[in-house]
């Protein structure tokens, strides 16, 4: 059975978020929460945030063994894209893009 969690609209690039889940899709869910714990940058704590719900959805909805649980996948998607503008020479301007990521974490169990 597979268990996922998502948060929505976090204020990182989906760029950076894969860098931080691709530290950890498929290893066991412990292992995965000390490397997002000890990784320094925000999307891995952000991260680190959705699998700990995607394991309390488990083992709370789901009644899934906790000890067995590995991240089966887990992705960043995008989300809405904020834009401002900053001013330039000759009064133009150019566009900034603050980009946004959907994060979810999918868990299960090992046979």
């Amino acid at each position: 059975m597979e268990v996922k969690a998502t948060a929505k609209t976090i204020r990182v690039t989906p760029r950076k978020a894969r860098l931080a889940l691709d530290l950890i899709r498929g290893k066991d869910v412990k292992e995965a929460a000390a490397i997002l714990k000890f990784t320094p940058n925000f999307a891995a704590e952000a991260a680190g945030k959705v699998l700990k719900s995607a394991v309390a959805n488990a083992v709370n909805n789901h009644q899934l063994n906790e000890e067995k649980l590995y991240i089966k996948a887990c992705y960043a998607d995008e989300s809405i894209v904020l834009k401002r503008f900053m001013p330039r020479a000759k009064g133009s301007a150019s566009a900034i893009h603050k980009r946004t990521s959907h994060i979810t974490v999918v868990v299960a169990e090992r046979d």
